[in-house]
């Protein structure tokens, strides 16, 4: 219960695990990984859309990212890992909606980045990826995919 009581302490509440929006399983394990799908960043049950560097903040990017690390974690929980068995966050892969021009990627992606190391602590810092792209799964301003490696596999 260590990260459960860390999550109360930093006062998060991870949504319900959002359903698959096409033919693929939200987390995968194959030995002591865990391969979570990429994550749709909601924020009070709402998805975050639009396009950084047009008509989302980057402010508003960095909080949708967190969102996106908040699902990959209630993902993890919904599939029957514990989160006290994650040994270390391995990597996470951010996408980032975003004008052409924007160049804030790795700055948006913080977000999930500064969560897992918030949580986590030394086990969540992680390799990672942070991509901009010209449009995401139904206009979603962000989307985080991640590697986990688990204590017990």
């Amino acid at each position: 219960m260590r990260i459960e009581a860390r999550l109360v302490e930093l006062g998060i509440t991870l949504p319900a695990a959002a359903v698959p929006v096409a033919a693929y399983v939200p987390v995968v394990v194959s030995g002591t990984l865990a391969h979570v799908s990429g994550q749709l960043p909601f924020i009070d049950g709402r998805l975050v859309t639009g396009r950084l560097g047009e008509d989302v903040a980057l402010e508003d990017g960095v909080a949708a990212a967190r969102a996106c690390g908040m699902m990959i974690l209630a993902q993890l929980q919904a599939a029957g890992i514990a989160l006290d068995n994650i040994a270390r966050i391995v990597k996470l892969g951010g996408f980032v909606n975003c004008t052409g021009d924007f160049i804030d990627q790795p700055k948006v992606i913080n977000g999930a980045s500064e969560l897992m190391l918030d949580i986590f602590g030394e086990a969540g810092r992680h390799a990672r990826a942070a991509v901009g792209v010209p449009s995401l799964p139904l206009g979603a301003a962000v989307e985080v995919d991640a590697l986990v490696e688990l204590a017990n596999g």
